[in-house]
């Protein structure tokens, strides 16, 4: 006999059982307990459960939390939504039930080892009833799943059976790199950015440093942080401190913060998760005043990248944002897409209107052209 339960922290569902959904996961159940203690505000964390006679065999993290509307929109069009807030707050606004992660780099749902394959379609179909029941306890009209991999045919099948709409979401950024060195890295690519990388390459630049513990500099690391956030036009959650330190605690040599320094000075940080595999870059935060002379975004990359190659990691996993430098960077695309139903017709209708006007690839010609590769 299936059920499904829905539990608001991990802690209810055993690591084991957890991790033998995910194998080789990063962002594993250690991932999900560091987010839990950070307690990000404006998120409420759910957590789904699949049994067959009381035995786990599939699992999902979900949020609870108020989603604008123009989450994804930048340019000229998040300045005009911007605008529409100002005049009527809250007009953009809904309740959302999401599975998936805000802090996760796409979402999945995991089965356990020891069910097979071709059951993973039933196993989703009780994920999201699940997701359905949960969201009317709590009184949330719209449940979403947020950034499933557009090539996984399952959730599509899935979604469209139960009646969701979709949309393109943002695409992750991928470095694969079967290269021996920087050098033949940077011969990848096209001419005019290699010939501007090799010249950053030349300047000096700021000393590197990979810490596991950042408790003496938290509070710059958290200074480069906000000013990031504030120049960012794509965000989505705001982070503690208590998340970086508790990342770097919980997942142990899984964890690293890299740190550049000016003299005495913190000019950037980057939180990485790293194993034999991937590299994943989870955010890179700067000081701009330092930032063009020493061409710290470049010098992060290059880092990231030369790290891989030394160690034999053949892919950099680097994220959500930056699409026109990541283009020029070799970059490849993997396509995500927002499945989405509110149980309101009128309201579903609705957003079946609006999610024309904020596509992610109606207002960044970049990321358009990241989307069309995928």
């Amino acid at each position: 006999m299936i059920t499904a339960q829905a539990f608001p922290t991990i802690r209810a569902i055993q690591r084991s059982a957890w991790n033998d959904c995910f194998p080789g996961a990063l962002e594993d159940w250690d991932y999900y307990v560091a987010v839990e203690n950070a307690a990000i505000d404006d998120f409420q964390w759910r957590y789904l459960a699949v049994y067959d006679d009381g035995v786990l065999v599939a699992v999902a993290a979900a949020f609870i939390t108020h989603y604008r509307l123009d989450t994804t929109v930048s340019g000229a069009g998040k300045r005009l939504t911007e605008r529409l807030e100002r005049l009527w707050p809250g007009v953009l606004q809904l309740g959302l039930y999401a599975i998936g992660s805000p802090v996760a780099e796409r979402c999945d749902a995991g089965v356990a080892s020891h069910v097979p394959s071709e059951r993973r379609p039933q196993l989703l179909k009780h994920l999201l009833q699940a997701a359905r029941q949960d969201a009317d306890e709590f009184g949330i009209g719209l449940v979403a799943v947020k950034d499933a991999p557009t090539k996984d045919p399952d959730w599509a099948d899935s979604c469209r059976a139960a009646g969701f709409q979709s949309m393109p979401s943002l695409p992750t950024g991928l470095l694969p790199l079967p290269y021996g060195s920087v050098d033949a890295y940077l011969g990848s690519l096209g001419k005019s950015t290699r010939k501007d990388l090799r010249r950053k390459l030349r300047a000096p630049g700021p000393r590197v440093e990979w810490r596991r513990n950042i408790d003496d500099v938290l509070p710059e690391v958290m200074r480069l942080y906000e000013a990031t956030l504030t120049r960012a036009e794509l965000q989505f959650e705001r982070l503690p401190a208590s998340y970086f330190t508790g990342v770097l605690e919980r997942l142990d040599e899984r964890a690293v913060c890299v740190l550049y320094w000016v003299d005495d000075s913190l000019v950037a940080f980057n939180l990485v998760l790293v194993d034999e595999h991937r590299l994943i870059d989870k955010f890179f935060g700067h000081d701009v005043a330092f930032t063009r002379e020493y061409n710290l975004y470049f010098r992060s990359w290059l880092t990231n990248v030369d790290y891989c190659i030394q160690n034999n990691i053949a892919l950099y996993e680097c994220g959500q944002a930056g699409y026109a430098s990541k283009l020029r960077l070799g970059c490849e695309f993997q396509g995500n897409s927002m499945f989405f139903r509110h149980r309101n017709r009128l309201v579903n209708g609705l957003l079946k209107v609006v999610k024309m006007f904020f596509r992610p690839d109606r207002s960044d010609p970049a990321m358009a052209a990241a989307i069309s590769e995928t």
